[in-house]
Order: C-alpha cells, then sequence, then structure tokens
C-alpha cells in the first residue's frame, strides 16, 4: 500500500522510503480539527514520525498539541517543566547523555504507549540529532523461521532494568510500585494498522519468558539489532523549536550523544495507551 503523501490541507515531505515525514503549511498553535487533523492522524500511521519546523511553541502549547494524540501521562519521579506531564531531558558537561541507545520508550507500562512528542528547547551548535527506526519494517525483514520462532513469544519489560543502576534507593522503589513490569508479545500487532511489529528493545526488555538465558542472549541480540539498520531509518537534525511526534508503538529511536561538552534540552509529553477492551 502506497503511503499517504497528498493531502489537501499541509505539505508531506518523506524522510526517507519508509519512515519519517516533515510537514510544512500548518500552525500548530491553531489546532487542527476535523479532516485537517484526519489527514494528520493518517500521515502518523503512515509514516511513524512526523517532524514540524519554526513553530517555537511554548510548553503549554507543546502539551495542547500533544493532547490531540491521546492523553497525557504523568511521570512523578521525572524531571519536569512547569507542566507535569511535559518531560525535561536535559544533558550537558555535567549530565552525560544516555538516550544513545536504540529504545521505545516505557514498554514497561502495562498498556503500550501510543506516541511521543518532543520539543527542542535548548539545542548545541552541531550535533544532537535523534534517528528513528521503523519496527514494523524490521519484523518484515526478518527470514522466515524466525519469524515462526518468535510468533507466539512473551517478553518481560521493567523501568528498572535500566533505571535500577542510576536512581536512588528510594526512587527506584517508588517507580516499582508506580511502574510494575509487564508482559508483552515480542511481535505486536498495532491495533490501528494490523502491522506486526517487533516490540522488545535493549533498554526495558528484561527477558523472553521460556528460553533459556543462553537463547535469550542470542534472540534478544538478533531481535534488537534490526533497528540499526539503515534501511528501516531516518535522521532527523533539529532546529529551535522544532517537534517531533512518533508511533511508540511501531518505532525505536536513538538520540546522538556527539555534542559534548555543549548542552541539549528538550521537552517530551508521552501519550498513554488505549486498554483493551
Amino acid at each position: 500500500m502506497t503511503a499517504f503523501t497528498d493531502s489537501d490541507y499541509f505539505r508531506i515531505e518523506p524522510c526517507g522510503p519508509v519512515i519519517g515525514a516533515e510537514i510544512s503549511g500548518i500552525d500548530l498553535r491553531n489546532l487542527p480539527t476535523g479532516p485537517v487533523l484526519g489527514d494528520l492522524k493518517r500521515a502518523f500511521l503512515d509514516w511513524k514520525v512526523l517532524f514540524f519546523r519554526g513553530l517555537d511553541p511554548t510548553s503549554k502549547e507543546h502539551l495542547d498539541f500533544a493532547r490531540l494524540w491521546g492523553e497525557p501521562i504523568d511521570f512523578p519521579t521525572a524531571e519536569k517543566a512547569d507542566l507535569p506531564e511535559v518531560i525535561v531531558i536535559a544533558h550537558g558537561p555535567d549530565s552525560p547523555a544516555s538516550e544513545n541507545v536504540w529504545h521505545s520508550d516505557v514498554t514497561y507500562l502495562q498498556t503500550p504507549s501510543t506516541a511521543s512528542i518532543l520539543r527542542a528547547v535548548d539545542l548545541p551548535p552541531l550535533g544532537g540529532d535523534t534517528l528513528w527506526s521503523d519496527m514494523a519494517a524490521a519484523y518484515d525483514g526478518l527470514p522466515d523461521d524466525v519469524k515462526e520462532r518468535v510468533e507466539n513469544l512473551t517478553a518481560v519489560h521493567d523501568f528498572l532494568t535500566r533505571h535500577a543502576g542510576r536512581d536512588s534507593v528510594r526512587r527506584s522503589e517508588l517507580s516499582r510500585d508506580l511502574f510494575p513490569q509487564s508482559d508483552h508479545p515480542v511481535v505486536l500487532v498495532h491495533p490501528e494498522t494490523g502491522r506486526r511489529i517487533i516490540y522488545v528493545n535493549r533498554v526495558y526488555t528484561r527477558e523472553i519468558l521460556g528460553l533459556t538465558a543462553s537463547e535469550n542472549e542470542e534472540l534478544l541480540e538478533l531481535l534488537c539489532s534490526q533497528a540499526s539498520r539503515p534501511e528501516y531509518q531516518c535522521r532527523f537534525r533539529w532546529t529551535p523549536g522544532a517537534i517531533a511526534v512518533w508511533d511508540n508503538r511501531s518505532t525505536q529511536h536513538y538520540a546522538v550523544a556527539d555534542y559534548s561538552p555543549h548542552r541539549r534540552v528538550m521537552e517530551r509529553v508521552t501519550i498513554a495507551g488505549v486498554p483493551k477492551r
């Protein structure tokens, strides 16, 4: 099926063959509704990550735009902006970047997050790009015998897989109470597109159930390494005030940590998933 590239309301410029599109000709401060929003959500499902430049929204405008995609999540243990749903991600000389690992956001939640909306606040003079990988295309690229092997497997996702070594004991205990570990299919079926997606990642996936330690190591490495293939990727060079909105269910991303000793500050809103009925 051909991806959506022809809206009557805004321009869609694909960043690559399978993932990523830059949207122009739309002012997100005047929140889209009706057929404009319908086309925007269609482009979101087809391209998995959408980019908007030249907006320079406030934190409040960022949050208002994020609400178009669903209900924002409040993360009590995270650093916040002026609004409780807006997380600050800041790195500089005294705070090394830690997002330079392929991952999906918050897969430890019981229901997979629908989307993340990230805004550039303070950028280094060079560097600090973000890459996204299409995990539906990554699944399609698996050999048939691997697809058969993983079809009915379940993986454990855990907040503390990544954060236990960095957080204080109190914060780790609080996080465990707020975010218990969860089980998800290794191959997630997207609830809106029906596409199969590799849904394990190096940050939050602890293990695949029913496998030995050596089997886990081998299979997780094979599946996670799919995200690093350039054929499935796009790369975005941030500009002041730019926004990216991506489908957390069907993508992984990697924030390039190549800007030391400069500072990079971003703000993110994460959208809750919709539980199955």
